[in-house]
């Protein structure tokens, strides 16, 4: 009975303090870190300048190339706006979020299911989604009682969205290569804007567990 109590005590003596506080606090880790909004924050950010380097760079794009990329430019967010709602523990982020990838969601499969979609269509459909996202990434970015730095990156990004559709919309004639480069060039300043949010949010979330009193 002695050996059990000494190991006992041994055991709990060597289990990282973090550790045992952080399972006592949260006993579902492991889906939070998967699906907290810093990493869907963080790949959105990759994959949208993965995607704006090669709307960019591709010489002589068409209609049909430009539909494609815009469609998985569209699904990304779609699901990584999903995974920051999922991730979320208020009804107000929550409904926003999951609007948000609902509106991305219908924005890619309308694009692809449309057959024959002309360039002027195309730019204009870009433009409505730009601006419908961009203002609820506003609207959101006041109720998630974000800290200055944070709030000032995710606004960023909403008037970045609603830049894009001021831009197509008082020039829908573009044309697929210029609509490629305009679309691609959004693609990168959000996307290096995302990673700078993703980082500042898990900054903000690394202070406040910090903050917390670690219970025995």
């Amino acid at each position: 009975m002695a050996n059990a109590t000494a190991s006992d005590e041994v055991g709990h003596r060597t289990m990282h303090p973090r550790f045992v506080s952080g399972t006592k606090r949260h006993p579902h880790m492991w889906k939070v870190t998967m699906l907290s909004s810093p990493n869907a924050l963080l790949w959105r950010g990759l994959l949208a300048v993965v995607i704006g380097i090669v709307s960019v760079t591709w010489p002589g794009i068409t209609v049909g190339a430009l539909v494609i990329l815009f469609a998985v430019y569209a699904f990304m967010s779609a699901v990584t706006d999903g995974a920051r709602a999922f991730a979320s523990d208020r009804v107000g982020p929550v409904f926003g979020w999951l609007l948000l990838a609902l509106l991305s969601l219908a924005a890619g499969v309308v694009a692809l299911s449309w057959p024959g979609i002309t360039a002027l269509v195309l730019t204009i459909w870009v433009a409505a989604w730009a601006l419908a996202t961009g203002v609820m990434e506003i609207v959101l970015a006041f109720q998630r009682g974000e800290k200055a730095g944070g709030r000032a990156l995710f606004l960023l990004t909403g008037l970045v969205s609603i830049a894009l559709a001021f831009v197509l919309f008082v020039r829908p004639d573009i044309g697929a290569v210029s609509l490629a480069t305009v679309f691609g060039l959004f693609s990168i300043v959000y996307g290096v804007s995302a990673v700078f949010a993703s980082f500042e949010e898990r900054r903000g979330r690394t202070n406040a567990s910090r903050s917390e009193p670690v219970s025995a």
